[in-house]
């Protein structure tokens, strides 16, 4: 593949991409019936139970710009609550601050969620309209990681589709005899480092401020 001078990979590749969803449906078989119909518009007994057993879900939203974002959530298994059928609750536990998944949902009422189970190779996609809820009553509910939150993220679910595990069982996710050794990859400090780009900042002053704030992580 050759590239224009001053174009990018990405534009170059963009020139000739598919812009037709009938172009794309052409290059696919169609989706097997059991793939059409297990999508639901509310939890049955059996997804609430694996909402149950997640100690992480993938949190996707947008702006109204249409940029996207997954965000981890994650705490003891239960973390999420199962309000009703349709409709489920994240405390916010303390993170970054920064509240990018907040804005968008402020902004746009709608979040995607994907829970996971460790060990399990079953995946559950939650999609609705959502809200972040300040209400007291709410918050005293969901203290899994600690104390109350400050906030939660609702989703009003509107599409509930189990996964088949193939991309799971792909990965060897919760294979450890295949995972890749620590030092195959940068450490999470020398990624920060390398991001942050601060004069004097070494790898040790990161080190410590990650093991403050694991320490310090309810606060």
């Amino acid at each position: 593949m050759t590239t224009t001078a001053g174009t990018g990979t990405f534009e170059a590749l963009r020139a000739d991409a598919i812009t037709d969803p009938e172009q794309l449906r052409e290059l696919y078989e169609q989706p097997g019936d059991a793939a059409v119909r297990k999508q639901l518009d509310a939890l049955t007994p059996q997804t609430a139970a694996l909402i149950a057993c997640s100690s992480l879900v993938l949190v996707a939203s947008a702006d109204p710009e249409g940029n996207c974002d997954v965000s981890p959530r994650g705490g003891p298994a239960g973390f999420v609550s199962v309000l009703d059928s349709r409709t489920v609750a994240i405390l916010d536990a303390t993170g970054n601050k920064r509240l990018d998944t907040l804005h968008n949902v402020v902004a746009t009422g709608r979040a995607g969620l994907l829970f996971l189970i460790p060990d399990r190779p079953t995946t559950l996609r939650v999609n609705g309209r959502a809200c972040v809820s300040t209400r007291p009553d709410l918050l005293r509910q969901l203290t899994a990681v600690g104390k109350p939150p400050v906030s939660a993220l609702v989703v009003g679910i509107e599409e509930v589709y189990p996964h088949c595990p193939k991309s799971l069982l792909r990965s060897s996710a919760w294979r450890p005899e295949q995972w890749l050794p620590e030092d195959a990859q940068p450490s999470s400090a020398e990624v920060t480092l390398a991001q942050l780009r601060l004069p004097g900042l070494t790898i040790a002053d990161i080190e410590q401020t990650e093991a403050d704030s694991l320490k310090y992580r309810y606060e």
